[in-house]
């Protein structure tokens, strides 16, 4: 079921590299640089602060729209997702392996970014949860972007979706300022998108501070109900 998705990501793995960094490494150089400067504690404090928020970020932005536009456009334009479905293979492959190349350019694209983080800011480390995190966070914005391709009838609506959900979520999940900062009811509804969990716990790992294990808990939780909305929809057709 994945194959064909990760051909093509072998062979333009370059140019899915240097589109996947652009976003993150604009992020961090005018937040970082331009916003730290301004800031308490100065552009490096910040960029410490920023670093994890920006990992947490491309597991989303790097995930949800090539995975969903992948999904729309077989299901829309060629037609050719409903001839997969004829194929005998269970749903669960079909979820799984679909979501696969999404996760790949997550773990791709945040190692690189970790990377360069570490040579900005050497006070962050790097550990092997910390990969396990980025792994599920990737695997359950993948997830989102099936369900969304799935749920969407025409491609405008996918646009719609990601303008009032994904847009909004890349900035006001704790990525680039505290949750604490902003009025409390504000925080509440913060503190319940999907993007908040991964983010806290990447940073909690990354500061080496307390992991938030009740985030990671959400976060595996909103991974299960994506992958079974998923797989009841592709099961019972209704897409």
């Amino acid at each position: 079921m994945a194959w064909g998705d990760l051909c093509y990501f072998k062979d333009n793995i370059v140019s899915i590299l240097i589109s996947c960094l652009i976003g993150p490494v604009l992020y961090l150089v005018a937040f970082g640089y331009g916003l730290g400067n301004s800031m308490q504690g100065g552009a490096d404090n910040y960029i410490q602060f920023i670093i994890p928020g920006i990992i947490s970020m491309a597991t989303l932005s790097t995930t949800f729209s090539f995975v969903s536009s992948k999904v729309m456009i077989q299901k829309i334009f060629y037609s050719s997702f409903d001839e997969l479905l004829l194929c005998p293979i269970k749903t669960s492959s079909v979820v799984l392996g679909k979501s696969l190349v999404g996760v790949l350019r997550g773990l791709l694209s945040c190692t690189v970014i970790m990377a360069i983080g570490s040579i900005l800011s050497p006070g962050i480390q790097i550990t092997p949860f910390l990969f396990v995190l980025v792994l599920v966070s990737s695997l359950t914005f993948s997830l989102l972007g099936i369900l969304a391709a799935l749920i969407a009838k025409r491609h405008n609506t996918l646009n719609v979706f990601s303008s009032l959900v994904i847009v909004p979520m890349t900035f006001l999940c704790g990525t680039i300022f505290k949750i604490s900062d902003v009025p409390a009811a504000l925080g509440y509804i913060i503190r319940a998108l999907p993007l908040t969990q991964p983010t806290e716990a990447i940073r909690a790992e990354m500061l080496n501070e307390a992991l938030p294990w009740l985030s990671i808990l959400i976060m595996c939780a909103y991974c299960v109900i994506f992958y079974a909305l998923d797989y009841y929809i592709i099961k019972t057709g209704k897409y």
